[in-house]
């Protein structure tokens, strides 16, 4: 394959003339926020802004946002982490203890954890969606525009509303199977770039050739 220009991952800004779509691994700050290459997020106001949609997220916790790369996500997309969880099971859910004096003896055992927030590949959030604390997105999952998820969601499944629920898969069984044996997000960009007429398109023919090179 002769020499090819690909879009650089590490350019903040890759649309000219456009700043509010930035490849958002490149404006992250937070060490707990883990972001794959080509994951871009698009914001009315300022990208900048992202930081501040990853909500109740404390150092002290150290619980971890993480997503893969070639996800697309829209604008006012909030991520709620451990930090905002209260207990469930006392007679009362206010946090008593963090207020100090007579208080601290109502202090929990344990704050509620649910571990890592963790985004699969090539996935598509939409606008203003919430994805509540540890919750594992699959690969090639789209969730709706204003969607609460409250649950995983299995790989290149579509889930809408309050809370989420799966709308359908992407598509068929056999389908889903050969785009998780790829992993084509993990070749490297020239390879992608190669293939695109295949990946950016339906036909099923040419996406079992495909793996069939792959795995030869």
């Amino acid at each position: 394959m002769s020499e090819q220009n690909f879009p650089n991952p590490l350019n903040p800004y890759p649309l000219e003339h456009y700043k509010r779509l930035c490849f958002l691994k490149n404006i992250i700050k937070n060490p707990n926020i883990i972001i794959g290459d080509f994951t871009y997020y698009d914001d009315f106001e300022n990208p900048e802004n992202f930081e501040k949609n990853v909500l109740y997220h404390f150092d002290f916790i150290g619980d971890k946002l993480i997503i893969g790369k070639f996800c697309a996500l829209a604008s006012d997309v909030k991520f709620i982490m451990n930090g905002g969880n209260h207990q469930l099971n006392y007679f009362t859910s206010y946090p008593f203890s963090i207020f100090g004096q007579a208080w601290e003896k109502a202090e929990p055992d344990s704050w509620p954890y649910k571990g890592d927030t963790i985004i699969g590949n090539d996935v598509w959030i939409g606008y203003n969606a919430v994805i509540m604390p540890g919750v594992t997105v699959g690969d090639g999952a789209i969730i709706g525009a204003k969607a609460v998820v409250t649950k995983n969601v299995e790989p290149y499944t579509i889930v809408a509303g309050n809370p989420a629920q799966p709308i359908k898969k992407r598509f068929e069984d056999e389908v889903i199977d050969i785009l998780l044996k790829l992993q084509w997000w993990d070749w490297e960009i020239a390879k992608i770039t190669e293939h695109l007429s295949i990946l950016s398109s339906n036909d099923f023919s040419a996406l079992q050739a495909l793996i069939k090179d792959d795995f030869n």
